[in-house]
């Protein structure tokens, strides 16, 4: 197998197991640090929008233009962009709400512990958000494979971007399921498997998409990436990150993430 291909794989896993680190965050971490969790998640968000717009976007722009003119090779990366944003609005919105990730839980979360009735819900509400977590997380292994193919420099930055946003989507999955259970492995292991949903889409996007990868593709594909990681950072990571804001820390961490992210590009360009 081509070392890029396997350099991909290996980027989509590690993005996806970070899920794991979160739950170990929620089980031997006494208290989050609001002020870090709120400049990580900003931070993401920040090389996620950046990167969509400034790069992704442009690329998949010159590729399309390239392959089918310019008025219509336009019309395709928008088409893509709104396409991708589209898709992962759907799956949000047939998610039950009780899964739904957006709800970032914290350790402080933990300790205040259920109720005797909350019990059942509680082990419900993790299987649920365990499932809703896959299934957002299958997109994104797609995006993170497909870009380090085209791209591997773009890869390793989607991939760290992804990661620190999987770390809260852990935790959310652990509680729950810890307290309802009192079960950590348990716990663990739900956390750990829908972060597998990201190698998962890689394997997808390997097994599926290569034959068919040509230049009109790999554009149509890099439109709906952005569309999907600006959806993302906006429904997703600004507002979680906010809910730990203090002083403004989340469109610090923001703005942090766009500037280290487009010298980066520099850098390496």
């Amino acid at each position: 197998m081509d070392g890029t291909i396997i350099f991909a794989f290996a980027l989509t896993l590690f993005a996806g197991l970070s899920t794991g680190i979160g739950s170990l965050l929620a089980f031997f971490t006494k208290r989050t640090n609001t002020k870090f969790l709120s400049v990580a998640l900003g931070f993401s968000a920040g090389v996620m929008i950046y990167v969509s717009l400034v790069e992704i976007f442009v690329k998949a722009k010159d590729e399309l233009v390239a392959e089918l003119g310019l008025t219509n090779g336009y019309w395709m990366t928008i088409a893509g962009f709104f396409g991708g944003m589209l898709l992962i609005a759907l799956i949000d919105h047939f998610i039950p709400a009780m899964g739904n990730p957006h709800e970032v839980k914290s350790v402080e979360d933990v300790d205040a512990g259920p109720t005797n009735d909350e019990y059942a819900k509680l082990k419900k509400m993790g299987m649920f958000t365990a499932l809703a977590i896959a299934i957002h997380n299958f997109p994104e292994g797609i995006a993170t494979f497909t870009s380090a193919l085209q791209d591997p420099t773009l890869g390793v930055a989607i991939a760290i971007a992804v990661a620190i946003h999987n770390v809260p989507e852990g935790i959310a999955v652990a509680i729950p399921i810890y307290y309802a259970t009192g079960n950590r492995k348990q716990a663990f292991k739900l956390s750990f498997l829908s972060g597998l949903a990201e190698p998962v889409g890689a394997v997808v996007a390997f097994l599926i998409l290569m034959p068919f990868l040509n230049g009109i593709m790999f554009g149509v594909i890099f439109a709906a990436v952005a569309g999907i990681m600006v959806f993302i950072s906006i429904d997703e990571l600004l507002p979680a990150a906010q809910k730990y804001d203090e002083a403004h820390l989340s469109i610090y961490g923001m703005m942090a993430g766009m500037a280290v992210m487009a010298i980066s590009l520099v850098l390496v360009a």
